[in-house]
């Protein structure tokens, strides 16, 4: 691969993946605008999500780190309920039960896993009609088009007021939907999800913070499917300096547009980035029927 353009599609998809705009879609568009063949399939597609996922780890390292911490807390808590299960079997009922989420790490770690389940069986069942889609740009225009009416309708909703320690866990599973189905290239996935969030009550720190966090075990889950598919020509081939140059690309630029993200939130105007998704899925529709 032209280094050239592996620092482009870097760049696009450092840029593309936190802001609500699709780095599937315009990927998919960079592809068939310059011809560009990858030797290993999506391969590239998995590097340049792990440079956006460690942005992700970067940025919000303290939840994460807390996360963590308290996922371990609860196998901890869980084995000595276990424990006392035990005891009061055996008829010794002088201990009671401690309470396994107990704080609001706990809780954020629950709801990620329940969000996990609904995104992973989209995702394994729509593999290939995603892989399909990739290749038909009026699909991808169609698809940023939604993505442009999902940004308007969350620019007209109201500020939200539930935060998790209220949320219910019925949401989590509504966000994974809203993940799993925004694979589809020119679905944006953090538009989507940051859109149902605020529609389902979220606050918008919330929406946005949910909306990166959540989207951690599906790139890793990817991830791991992908590579494994993978043959080990990918890792001798000559494309290899410019996967590398691309993924440093998308860590960085991805920090910048993640920190910007974050910042928008404070005003959530959206208006501006539907109006940029539709003039482009137009565009891309348009380019679709005139080259076909």
């Amino acid at each position: 691969m032209n280094i050239l353009k592996a620092l482009l599609m870097g760049l696009v998809q450092g840029i593309t993946e936190f802001l609500p705009v699709s780095s599937s879609g315009h990927l998919a568009i960079f592809r068939q605008v310059f011809k560009l063949e990858l030797d290993s399939g999506n391969y590239f597609d998995v590097l340049l999500h792990m440079g956006t996922l460690a942005a992700v780890i970067v940025v919000f390292r303290e939840d994460i780190g807390g996360m963590l911490r308290e996922f371990w807390g609860m196998i901890m808590t869980v084995f000595a309920n276990f424990l006392i299960f035990i005891k009061r079997k055996k008829g010794d009922n002088r201990y009671t039960y401690f309470k396994v989420i107990n704080s609001s790490y706990r809780k954020l770690v629950i709801m990620v896993l329940i969000s996990t389940i609904p995104t992973g069986i989209l995702g394994i069942v729509g593999n290939e009609l995603v892989g399909m889609a990739s290749g038909k740009l009026w699909i991808v225009g169609i698809c940023l088009i939604l993505t442009a009416g999902l940004l308007f309708l969350a620019d007209r909703h109201s500020d939200g007021t539930v935060r998790i320690k209220n949320a219910p866990y019925s949401s989590a599973f509504i966000m994974g939907i809203a993940q799993g189905i925004a694979t589809m290239p020119g679905l944006s996935r953090s538009g989507t999800t940051i859109s149902t969030g605020l529609m389902l009550g979220y606050n918008k720190k919330l929406a946005v913070k949910y909306s990166f966090i959540m989207s951690i075990p599906a790139i890793i889950g990817a991830m791991v499917v992908k590579i494994g598919d993978l043959k080990n020509e990918a890792f001798g081939s000559s494309n290899l300096p410019g996967y590398i140059l691309g993924t440093l690309a998308a860590f960085g630029v991805g920090l910048v547009s993640l920190k910007f993200m974050m910042k928008l939130i404070r005003s959530k105007r959206y208006i501006g980035f539907a109006v940029y998704c539709l003039v482009i899925g137009l565009v891309a529709i348009g380019y679709s029927l005139i080259t076909r």
